[in-house]
């Protein structure tokens, strides 16, 4: 799937908003993804994240289990497992930081790979990636339908994306005139309670 054809499945879908919005980095932004007008439709999900499996495998190889961050991670962690063949588990905030919950575990000897929706910062994906190192598990790389960073968030492992976008972010004190005249919206989910 070409970079042009994914973004053809966010804007079919409604998914690809302009405005003003503060992402979940706390960043404002005059693009907002919203990937659950994607997730609500899972023929289209199951499209992506196909396409996505197929990156991994092609970058990683083998693949036995994925972790993703709750909750945006969720959806595309759990189709793209479904694609490679592998288990999906993931990764909830408890006192602030994610952990593995629920009994889920990673096996001795697994290939991991974490799947995320979309990296901006990659703060989430740091974050998710840190509550699994050091475990008996193999950490291969990691994933996302969308790096709106323009490839410049560093994860700490290989970052495989279905398209790579430099959609600008700015600090509240550095926006733009035409940015801060609009209203402000805040549609995504870190500030969730668990």
């Amino acid at each position: 799937m070409t970079q042009e054809e994914v973004l053809a499945e966010f804007k079919d879908a409604g998914a690809l908003l302009e405005g003003h919005f503060i992402l979940s980095s706390g960043l404002h932004s005059p693009v907002f993804l919203q990937k659950m007008f994607i997730f609500m439709d899972p023929v289209r999900t199951e499209r992506l994240c196909r396409a996505l499996a197929e990156k991994i495998s092609q970058r990683f190889g083998r693949i036995d289990m994925v972790v993703s961050p709750a909750v945006g991670g969720i959806v595309p962690g759990y189709e793209t497992a479904r694609a490679l063949g592998a288990k999906a588990i993931f990764v909830e905030r408890e006192n602030g930081r994610f952990q593995l919950r629920r009994g889920f575990a990673i096996p001795e000897g697994a290939r991991v790979v974490m799947v995320e929706d979309i990296v901006t910062t990659g703060l989430s994906s740091r974050e998710c990636l840190a509550a699994i190192e050091g475990g008996p598990g193999e950490i291969v790389g990691a994933a996302c339908l969308i790096d709106r960073s323009g490839g410049k968030a560093d994860l700490g492992k290989p970052l495989v994306a279905l398209a790579t976008l430099d959609i600008p972010a700015y600090q509240a004190d550095s926006l733009p005139a035409d940015l801060a005249a609009l209203p402000v919206v805040k549609p995504g989910s870190r500030a969730l309670s668990s």
